[in-house]
């Protein structure tokens, strides 16, 4: 969408004003609750920023996987059943590997880059 505010921004604005005015103003119950809502809108912002590019990224991974089109959902679905079944070969399972901890890596981005850094 090219309207501004755009989503990204309304998450931004929302999340900020949880952090600097609500959560400094309250205690208790409240203040953990707003702190879990800043946080989940962190990840949101992050989702948004991230989150088509990772996609994208996973798609290509599993298709080089597989040599074959298809949807990222029909081939981490083919994944599975392959891993599970025994039926990649030796470089199949070298890319699988790399593709599962690279789509690790993605979704920490995601949820807590600090985790990242340890």
């Amino acid at each position: 969408m090219q309207d501004r505010p755009n989503a990204h921004e309304l998450v931004e604005a929302v999340r900020e004003f949880l952090e600097r005015d609500v959560m400094t103003a309250t205690s208790g119950r409240i203040a953990f609750h707003t702190r879990v809502a800043v946080n989940v809108l962190a990840m949101v912002e992050r989702e948004l920023q991230l989150g088509a590019q990772h996609d994208v990224d996973q798609r290509a991974r599993l298709q080089a996987i597989f040599n074959q089109d298809g949807s990222t959902r029909e081939l981490e679905i083919k994944l599975a059943a392959a891993i599970r079944n025994g039926e990649l070969n030796t470089e199949q399972h070298a890319a699988a590997v790399a593709h599962i901890r690279a789509s690790v890596k993605e979704k920490l981005e995601v949820a807590n880059p600090k985790y990242l850094n340890q």
